[in-house]
């Protein structure tokens, strides 16, 4: 199984297409020769990674301003694509963010929106674009989950469990779909050098990590558009991070939470 092949009515939907791992992934999508439509909240930056797309590839690429968390806004969003003369072959479920702090201690707010970015919008765009991936026989589905999502993070609570969702959902989808010519992929990146950690307010915990487990945000996609590609079910890129992921998934949870509270203090 390979992505679909770039054709001039089909397109790659790539939410959080406005910084970091997303930008990388339509620079991927782009040298391919696919057409993209890049969504997230900042339109100017979106303008911005657009025009450098086309110029550099010389390929269509539409701009869609559009905050995920809001249902009304994600749910009109399938309209707006398809307004465009679109469809979506490819999609690329980027969006999303994390916070640190105890429950309690952190907004409330923020808590729940990061459910309704990174779980709800990524089961809501899915279920809007599978059926006619299905139909038409092929399609490619890319879920951004994390290396968070292998265990449980004390001060980290919802978003490794977001990102456990993610994987989960991704996994689940992958078996239900080989079979009908659509590829999903769950990418699980460890530390990489992104806006991410700013919006976490996890500055501190990002520059404590050791550089040889820190990865890159283009080598990040070079290696989840290829495991799409082939359709893998998971990637973790970087071998330090696989070796946390599979301590995360077997390691007892009375001996792994007192060392991630350790490791992840708050």
């Amino acid at each position: 199984m390979s992505l679909p092949k770039p054709a001039a009515s089909d397109a790659a939907l790539v939410t959080g297409a406005s910084s970091g791992i997303g930008v990388d992934i339509a620079r991927e999508l782009a040298q391919r020769g696919h057409a993209l439509v890049l969504v997230a909240r900042r339109e100017d930056r979106l303008a911005a990674v657009a025009q450098e797309l086309r110029d550099a590839h010389g390929v269509r690429v539409e701009v869609l301003a559009c905050d995920l968390a809001d249902p009304a806004a994600r749910d009109a969003l399938p309209d707006r694509v398809a307004a465009l003369g679109l469809e979506v072959s490819i999609l690329v479920n980027n969006a999303g963010y994390g916070t640190v702090g105890e429950i309690g201690t952190v907004d409330a707010a923020k808590e729940t929106g990061q459910v309704r970015l990174n779980c709800e919008a990524v089961v809501a765009l899915s279920t809007a674009y599978v059926p006619a991936m299905v139909a038409r026989g092929e399609g490619a589905i890319l879920v951004v989950a994390s290396s968070a999502g292998f265990q449980p993070i004390p001060g980290q609570a919802t978003y490794a469990a977001t990102k456990a969702f993610a994987l989960s959902f991704s996994e689940g989808l992958h078996t239900e779909l080989k079979d009908k010519g659509v590829a999903v992929t769950a990418l699980c990146p460890g530390p990489v050098e992104t806006e991410f950690a700013a919006v976490a307010g996890a500055e501190e915990l990002f520059a404590n990590a050791p550089s040889f487990a820190m990865v890159s945000a283009a080598e990040v996609a070079r290696q989840a558009v290829a495991g799409l590609e082939s359709n893998r079910r998971v990637v973790v890129p970087g071998a330090a991070i696989k070796a946390v992921t599979l301590g995360g998934r077997y390691t007892p949870r009375a001996v792994l939470l007192p060392l991630m509270k350790r490791f992840y203090p708050v």
